[in-house]
């Protein structure tokens, strides 16, 4: 069966992120009153897995060994039926 992971890394709030405090005064800049923005990037995985537990699982593994860096970055995972 095919699935989707939409896999959402940002950086953890603790470190500090360039691109996002970039935004948000760019968009003081334009007189919208932001108090912060995170900038992080999402990713769409499509691939074959036995069953919904088995998507979701592979998705985890997903982000905890390729593609969020655990040290700086959070994820979280939405899996659905492609």
């Amino acid at each position: 069966m095919k699935f989707v992971a939409t896999i959402h890394v940002r950086p953890k709030g603790e470190v500090r992120d360039p691109q996002g405090e970039a935004v948000a005064g760019a968009l003081r800049h334009l007189g919208i009153a932001v108090t912060d923005v995170r900038a992080g990037k999402e990713l769409a995985v499509t691939f074959d897995a036995a069953d919904a537990a088995a998507a979701a699982a592979a998705a985890q593994t997903m982000g905890n060994e390729l593609l969020a860096n655990p040290v700086i970055e959070d994820f979280t995972v939405d899996v659905r039926a492609a």
